[in-house]
């Protein structure tokens, strides 16, 4: 009948290698988990996929061109709502209020006061917006301080044409005051021209714009230049001097018919604070489609530029205007690119945990398999001791001899890798020695 501790040597007993290597790694797969987990709480939240844009009547500029960048943002799956307005002011004041549904808008040099510029965004400068002076064809050219009691039309209220117009002519000495400023949209004033019931219209628009260009084929109208141009250019820094070469609007008609001096403002694309940078990145490509391959006012690339911003740059326009899209925007479709770039952050746990974990788990998980098989080396050291310093009598030995029994029947059940056998075996070798020894004193 087997005895007790014979019993208890042949109970199976877990094989714990395999699960040894499981908590093992498994626990270092969470730490590492864990560590992702905090660190996707910084990760920048994904581009939106709809977008606003402030811009100004639909007849505009503004609009068209915002049309352009719609076009544009849509085959990257971006929703750009174009919101006709009454110009920038109008712009200013929507992108402003923290309620309205606007996210970027367009906005004439020179129209912002200092509190709103530190308040928005500049994405750069996209096109010259030309202050042109239209007049019935048979007007004479007088400097803008001699129009005393002319019926003027400056444009819409809240627009950008009438802010500047009403600039230009107070330096002049022109007002309401002394004179006739009608603000009205500009196709009426355009209409009010045609008929004689203006003596000048104070137009800011594109040199592509096709109001312009209706008014500039009118026989009855012409574009005047401005003397005064050199001197309001350099006593408001945000116009430029521009010099238009003779019929360059209209080569057949000869008009311009001869070269015109004007100033131009630019419009400024500007976005609020919290725009996503990838965004960013999209609009400036956009602007550089609809704006980089130049005008009748300016050379190809000339336009969208970091120069001649009335607001600060956003540092990702920054980064664009200096070295370009991204790498990533470069190779890969917009949406994959961004998605890389989110999560690159999510590889700091790697750098950090699983390069060190790499190293140091081998060593930890070799010494815990040996440990299981060198912990029964502390048992038979002392067997062997108490063999060398004492015969004792049978139970003693006895009990030595369970003792190895038990010693060899639960190393059997420990599981090891294979690499890890031959000290699995030296044990088994060692334990039949201390049993050739033992069966030695009992002889003796």
């Amino acid at each position: 009948m087997p005895s007790s501790s014979t019993k208890s040597a042949n109970r199976p007993k877990p094989k714990r290698g395999r699960w040894e290597a499981v908590g093992l790694f498994g626990g270092s797969a969470l730490l590492v988990v864990i560590a992702f987990y905090v660190t996707a709480q910084y990760i920048q939240p994904a581009p939106p996929v709809q977008v606003s844009i402030a811009t100004g009547g639909a007849e505009g500029g503004y609009y068209s061109y915002a049309e352009q960048y719609r076009r544009a943002l849509e085959r990257h799956g971006i929703t750009l709502d174009v919101v006709e307005t009454a110009g920038s002011v109008d712009n200013l004041a929507r992108i402003l209020d923290a309620d309205a549904p606007v996210d970027l808008a367009f906005v004439q040099s020179g129209v912002a006061t200092p509190e709103q510029r530190e308040a928005l965004m500049g994405l750069g400068s996209m096109f010259y917006e030309p202050v042109w002076l239209l007049v019935p064809v048979d007007a004479e050219d007088l400097p803008l301080s001699a129009l005393e009691g002319a019926r003027i039309g400056i444009g819409p209220p809240d627009s950008g044409t009438a802010f500047l117009a009403e600039r230009m002519l107070r330096e002049s000495g022109i007002t309401d005051d002394n004179a006739e400023l009608i603000r009205d949209d500009t196709a009426a004033l355009a209409e009010r021209l045609r008929s004689g019931r203006l003596d000048l219209l104070v137009m800011v628009a594109a040199a592509d714009s096709p109001l312009l260009a209706a008014l500039v084929a009118d026989p009855e109208v012409r574009a005047r230049t401005l003397d005064e141009a050199p001197a309001y250019a350099r006593i408001d820094r945000s116009l430029t001097r521009l010099e238009l070469p003779t019929g360059v609007l209209d080569l057949a008609r000869q008009s311009p018919e001869r070269d015109l001096d004007l100033v131009a403002a630019t419009a400024n694309l500007v976005a609020r604070p919290d725009i996503h940078p990838a965004l960013v990145d999209l609009l400036i490509e956009a602007a550089v489609e609809a704006h980089g391959q130049g005008s009748l006012l300016a050379a190809p690339g000339t336009f969208p530029t970091p120069q001649h911003s009335d607001f600060p740059m956003s540092s990702d326009a920054e980064r664009h205007y200096k070295h370009g899209p991204p790498f990533l925007q470069r190779y890969l479709p917009f949406w994959a690119a961004t998605w890389i770039d989110r999560t690159k952050v999510m590889l700091l746990p790697l750098v950090a945990l699983l390069f060190p974990l790499i190293k140091i788990l081998p060593p930890i998980y070799a010494w815990r398999i040996r440990r299981r098989i060198l912990r029964w080396y502390v048992e038979l050291r002392k067997i062997d001791l108490e063999l060398e310093t004492g015969r004792g009598d049978d139970a003693a030995l006895d009990a030595l001899a369970g003792r190895l029994e038990r010693i060899e029947c639960e190393a059997a059940q420990v599981d090891v890798p294979l690499s890890y056998s031959d000290e699995l075996y030296d044990l088994r070798l060692h334990v039949q020695l201390l049993r050739r020894r033992l069966a030695t004193v009992r002889e003796a």
